[in-house]
């Protein structure tokens, strides 16, 4: 076990496959999780509660941690980690990190009763009071997972993968001990715990690799004020970019509890699906390809950093537009099948399929933009996408803010986009307008990256536009197919049942996709005789 932990892997497609694995495992224990969730308390006002509590919490993390992000300290440890001073310069921003943090949340375990009634102005003052309880426990997830974010830096330049892909699944694994076994113990407070108990175990399952390493930090009092400031320094474009998307979803959550009991759920629900593709894909394959681009930089390697990244963005193309269209298709199979049980009835069903369709709209401009942001920072480069990141966070929260005055003045504008998305008989309709605004904000996001990205390196866009259109056509005749076999096999299983709505939508994708490869094959595409490629080797060699 202490061997495939501490196994080096090197390759970009290698890496990005194995990250994509165990981020599906990871995935798979979220669903169970949602489902857990959904079947327990369906889209209710204990469940916005408990969704809306970690809005201040994720923010600290976000903004804080971001100090010891692997963005920030991948570049600086691809030179330093090999010698003695490296490794106690981390101790030093060891300790500065978990000074920063402990106050930060110190402070922030007072001010949350401030802060909440600013947020959810639609909830009533028992709700805010249970929210303001949960917060305040919840504050002990920044520190835990900011810790382990420190350690995921060491683990990555290294090249570690196995151990950082293992952490989420842990991190799942005690939300779940949490709904399982701590709910009926101490209520919404026990859900929190279970929280809490995922964060250190997402620390705790990568200190043997630290260890082995050699890189266990300690106290330190800073020596290098200089270097210190630099690394913050380096930090803030991060920090400016996330802190903008966060704050864009507190606005967001805020919005939703206004309308109605439920709709934070729903958001949330839906919010949580459509990062299923995500994380398998856009960060697998960022995440991969980020300590090759840090290094191919340092060392002015500028035609393989070009090739590297070129690489990633054709496969994050490829499988995300295809789950793009597969998402949409089947979003009212997808949603029944994972959370369709217990208290979550065919409202809730149906509104969070609507949102789910609305979200995956943006799910390849969610993923290209962690891979040019990823680009961006292994050059050296962070100003643009701070700005553009601020930029699309701002049309988000505009967006919704507007939207917002439409559906209610513009009767037959709401009535239209219900109809669209199938719910315009549904009470809360409202809430798609959270996953329209956030992809119309994602949309420019892309979009303005793209075109700065296209400026910096002439060869990218051309060498993207022919995979995109390709996968973009065959996404379509797929999507058709899939769209009339489930209508095919509506009156051949009992989609009243669980394995009935399961197999209608599994069969109807598995003929989406055949078809799919088909097409692709027809359009000579690269990515999808890579992909062959590849598992005909992996077979080749499990046979011998």
């Amino acid at each position: 076990m202490f061997s495939l932990l501490n196994k080096n892997i090197s390759g970009l497609h290698q890496t990005a496959y194995i990250l994509g694995f165990f981020a599906f495992l990871s995935q798979l224990l979220a669903l169970l999780r949602d489902r857990l969730l959904a079947h327990s308390f369906g889209a209710s006002e204990a469940l916005d509660i408990y969704y809306a509590a970690f809005r201040i919490p994720d923010f600290i993390f976000i903004t804080v941690a971001s100090i010891v992000s692997v963005s920030v300290l991948v570049p600086f440890l691809t030179d330093a980690i090999n010698n003695k001073e490296g490794k106690m310069f981390m101790s030093e921003i060891f300790s500065v990190f978990l000074f920063l943090i402990v106050i930060v949340c110190s402070i922030a375990f007072f001010l949350i009763p401030k802060i909440v009634p600013m947020i959810l102005v639609g909830f009533s003052l028992e709700a805010m009071d249970q929210v303001i309880g949960l917060s305040r426990v919840l504050l002990l997830s920044p520190v835990l997972l900011g810790l382990s974010n420190f350690f995921t830096s060491i683990i990555q330049v290294n090249r570690k993968f196995f151990v950082y892909a293992l952490s989420p699944l842990f991190y799942n694994l005690g939300i779940i001990i949490g709904i399982i076994f701590f709910y009926p113990l101490w209520g919404l407070k026990g859900l929190v715990l279970g929280v809490i108990l995922g964060a250190f175990m997402h620390l705790a399952i990568q200190l043997p690799s630290i260890y082995r390493l050699g890189f266990i930090p300690k106290p330190a009092f800073v020596h290098n004020l200089n270097k210190i400031k630099k690394i913050i320094i380096l930090s803030l474009p991060r920090t400016l970019a996330l802190s903008a998307n966060n704050i864009a979803l507190i606005f967001l959550v805020g919005l939703a509890s206004t309308m109605g009991e439920g709709s934070v759920s729903v958001f949330t629900f839906a919010f949580s699906l459509q990062s299923v593709p995500l994380s398998i894909i856009g960060i697998s394959y960022s995440v991969a390809a980020f300590p090759t681009l840090a290094k191919l930089f340092s060392n002015k390697q500028v035609d393989l950093f070009f090739q590297q990244i070129t690489a990633a963005a054709r496969h994050i193309v490829f499988w995300t537009t295809v789950a793009l269209v597969l998402f949409i298709v089947l979003r009212a199979q997808i949603v029944r099948t994972i959370l369709g049980s217990g208290k979550f009835d065919w409202s809730d069903t149906r509104l969070t399929a609507a949102c789910l369709a609305a979200f995956s709209l943006s799910v390849t401009g969610q993923s290209l933009v962690l891979l040019f942001i990823r680009g961006y920072y292994a050059a050296g480069k962070t100003i643009k996408p701070v700005l553009i990141s601020i930029f699309s966070a701002v049309i988000i929260v505009v967006s919704a803010f507007s939207l917002r005055w439409v559906f209610i003045n513009m009767g037959f504008v709401r009535d239209g986009i219900g109809m669209v998305f199938r719910i315009d008989d549904l009470k809360n309709i409202n809430v798609l307008i959270l996953p329209i605004s956030y992809s119309l904000g994602t949309f420019i996001n892309a979009g303005l990256l793209w075109f700065f990205f296209q400026r910096d390196f002439d060869r990218f866009s051309p060498a993207l536009r022919k995979s995109f259109l390709q996968t973009f056509i065959a996404s379509i005749v797929m999507g058709v197919f899939a769209y009339f076999s489930l209508n095919l096999l509506n009156g051949v299983f009992d989609i009243n049942t669980f394995w009935g709505i399961f197999l209608q939508g599994f069969l109807s994708g598995i003929t989406g996709l055949i078809v799919l490869v088909f097409v692709l094959k027809l359009l000579g595409n690269e990515e999808v005789d890579e992909i062959l490629l590849t598992i005909k080797q992996r077979l080749h060699l499990g046979i011998h």
